[in-house]
């Protein structure tokens, strides 16, 4: 993972309500356990026609949706079944972060333990900016806040540990071994009583 302070980045809506992990990556696409190359597969049943042909009418096949980092979707955003390929399949498709009025606690924090910025902000800010797709954001880890075009600010809740993880650029493991000095330390200084 690399380390993350900002989001700055387009947004690419997804107004669909209840998007669940089996539409973020079909299950047919988990025969491995490699996180590059499923970017391909995000959205595969929306995003590509019967023949395999691109999708016009997908948001993520338009021409003014190319590069962009945040999606914006409808509430109850990664609900489903737990797999880790879904934040993978994001991260791999050029996704850094997802904005959801409601994100399902499972993908949560898969997301969180892989790199990928899983925000919550209230409802009616969801919906302007589903109804203002292509806007330019900040999200500022450091701060906890997305400032948006107008240079309103609006926090949003991350907790501690990943918030240090995301701005350092581990994961859980990653964290734990960079304290492999002070664990050290402790065991040999700490008497069993």
């Amino acid at each position: 993972m690399s380390a993350i302070r900002r989001i700055t980045a387009h947004t690419v809506a997804l107004a669909e309500c209840n998007i669940d992990t089996d539409q973020i990556i079909p299950a047919r696409f988990l025969t491995t356990t490699e996180r590059s190359g499923l970017g391909r597969h995000a959205f595969a049943d929306w995003r590509y026609l019967a023949d395999g042909s691109d999708n016009p009418a997908f948001a993520l096949n338009q021409p003014q949706n190319a590069g962009a980092a945040i999606l914006v979707t409808g509430r109850n955003f990664g609900c489903g079944s737990s797999r880790e390929h879904a934040p993978w399949a994001l991260l791999d498709a050029g996704i850094r972060a997802v904005i959801s009025s409601e994100i399902a606690d499972i993908f949560r924090g898969n997301a969180l333990k892989n790199g990928l910025l899983p925000v919550v902000l209230p409802e009616a800010l969801v919906a302007e900016l589903l109804a203002t797709p292509g806007v330019e954001l900040c999200i500022d880890i450091e701060r906890r806040e997305v400032v948006l075009p107008d240079g309103r600010r609006q926090a949003f809740a991350l907790d501690d540990f990943a918030r240090v993880c995301l701005l350092e650029g581990v994961d859980q493991l990653g964290y734990l071994l960079k304290q492999a000095a002070a664990i050290t330390h402790y065991e040999e200084h700490h008497h069993a009583c």
